[in-house]
């Protein structure tokens, strides 16, 4: 089989630009999937007694797949971890092949870990609602609280994933009008309702802004005027989380399962809420159900005298 490359770190560096450049992966998973295979590697090395080159990895069976995952799950990592690794290790491997540099079967014979079904955690209307108030401080600059407000306003009456509101533009909200058009996972797009009440948020954040917020500038800012750290608003809704007493699952993302959590509740339909999340399968979006089940039993439990 002809080879365009030599060595495995040839061909990580190929891959690495695929996940860059054709799939536009964010530069965390890129890491991400760097790490896992690193560590595939370096069992490798142990396990065979040398650094892996191209002909081991093809000459890979399916008992040494498994006994990397005996390992891992030996010292204790997560099986969610593990298939992350696994899944990592496929896309490598779909890599040689497709360019070309190596096969090997075995790799698809392997099974991913049987992960637990996760259920989301939202926040109740009150919880949200509460948030939000606090959000508006009059302890801090009036425009870094109508930041605050704004932002975590997006995310509730939007569903929007923090990295998501925090690539925006002042020129992208300026110009909308009753939809804003989001770029999501996998560099996809979709259209999501901007409420009025959000927009009210968003306008009085832009006129309080000290620049004067520029069109083409980041619609959040930190006080450097750079685009907002996604640490900083973390933390920032720790705080909040804190004042308001809410539980240690209350972050910034629980503010989108609670938008589809209580969308679901009031009517919407599953494929309406898979489209302004974004999800790319029906079946992720069904997880809400699950949560709405939970909320009626919880209801239930609590107000029937036979419960």
């Amino acid at each position: 089989m002809s080879r365009p490359v030599q060595t495995v770190e040839d061909a990580i560096a190929l891959w690495r630009e695929r996940l860059e450049v054709e799939r536009r992966a964010s530069a965390h998973t890129v890491e991400a999937y760097l790490t896992d295979l690193g560590g595939f590697l370096a069992f490798l090395t142990v396990h065979l007694g040398k650094p892996p080159g191209l002909d081991d990895l093809e000459a890979l069976t399916a008992a040494d797949l498994r006994a990397w995952l005996a390992r891992r799950t030996s010292g204790g990592l997560a099986r969610t971890s593990t298939a992350r690794a696994l899944s990592a290790v496929r896309g490598f491997f779909r890599h040689l092949e497709r360019r070309g540099i190596a096969s090997n079967a075995a790799i698809a014979t392997v099974r991913s870990p049987k992960l637990p079904r996760q259920v989301p955690r939202p926040l109740s209307t009150d919880q949200s609602t509460d948030l939000l108030a606090l959000a508006d401080d009059d302890a801090l600059p009036r425009w870094v609280a109508a930041r605050d407000l704004a932002l975590f306003m997006l995310l509730y009456g939007g569903g929007l994933r923090i990295g998501e509101a925090l690539a925006l533009d002042v020129g992208t909200v300026k110009g909308a009008g009753d939809t804003l058009r989001i770029t999501g996972k996998g560099n996809k797009q979709r259209m999501v309702p901007l409420l009025p009440r959000v927009r009210e948020a968003l306008d009085a954040y832009l006129a309080d802004r000290p620049d004067g917020a520029p069109a083409a500038s980041p619609l959040f800012v930190g006080v450097q005027g750079k685009r907002l750290n996604p640490g900083v608003a973390q933390k920032r809704f720790r705080e909040l989380r804190l004042l308001a007493g809410l539980p240690d699952n209350a972050t910034p993302h629980a503010l989108r399962h609670s938008f589809a959590t209580h969308l679901l509740g009031s009517g919407a339909d599953l494929r309406t809420i898979q489209e302004l999340l974004g999800h790319a399968s029906l079946s992720t979006t069904q997880r809400y159900t699950d949560v709405d089940a939970e909320s009626l039993l919880s209801v239930y439990r609590s107000a029937h005298p036979r419960a």
